[in-house]
């Protein structure tokens, strides 16, 4: 049953925001430590860094490096997996705050805008479609499809590359943050409970 919450553990920290999938563990971007936490699937701490900038809420794994998105500078970040800034650029708009990869593009969630962008790694924007609501905070991709999760409407959205909608379910609690996949099932994020979960979809 999509939603279905398959496992969850309480997060390192209260207001682990962006979450990422590398093929192994998970990532996790907390802002209010301004660190960056690599986890197993059980919330075990493997190794933690600081942040590239102060207010950092999205992460995403490009299979090498990870990319991160600060919404106090507006910058997009590659990192290494021990968070040296191999470079950076502008974010489309000025409220970043969720990153997706999709095997050959960036997708990033802005605030401001209510906007969800293509780019490429560079940071041109390809393609920009409006949210499916408000307060997306964070997006994925599953190979063919993105996810987005949205705190005012607590749903998590499953999109075309157009922004069409095909379906949507309810966060693990009730303040969705972030959104992985992880090939076959979602771990989402949420504020109220503190926890990071793992959905079916």
């Amino acid at each position: 049953m999509s939603g279905e919450i398959i496992r969850s553990f309480a997060a390192p920290f209260s207001g682990m925001s962006g979450i990422a999938w590398d093929g192994r563990h998970l990532w996790a971007c907390e802002p209010n430590t301004n660190k960056i936490y690599q986890m197993d699937h059980n919330g075990v701490v493997v190794r933690s860094f600081a942040s590239p900038a102060d207010d950092t809420r999205g992460i995403a794994w490009d299979g090498k490096h990870l990319w991160a998105c600060d919404n106090g500078t507006d910058l997009i970040y590659q990192l290494t997996v021990n968070g040296v800034v191999i470079r950076s650029f502008a974010a489309p708009a000025s409220n970043n705050i969720g990153i997706a990869w999709d095997g050959k593009h960036l997708w990033a969630c802005d605030l401001t805008s209510d906007l969800i962008y293509q780019m490429t790694v560079n940071g041109v924007v390809i393609r920009s479609f409006a949210a499916p609501a408000g307060d997306t905070r964070d997006i994925a991709w599953d190979g063919k499809h993105l996810w987005a999760c949205d705190i005012g409407t607590n749903l998590i959205y499953q999109l075309t590359v157009n922004g069409v909608v095909i379906r949507s379910f309810a966060g693990a609690g009730t303040d969705p943050l972030g959104i992985a996949f992880d090939g076959k099932h979602l771990w989402a994020s949420d504020f109220t409970p503190s926890i990071i979960a793992q959905m079916r979809i």
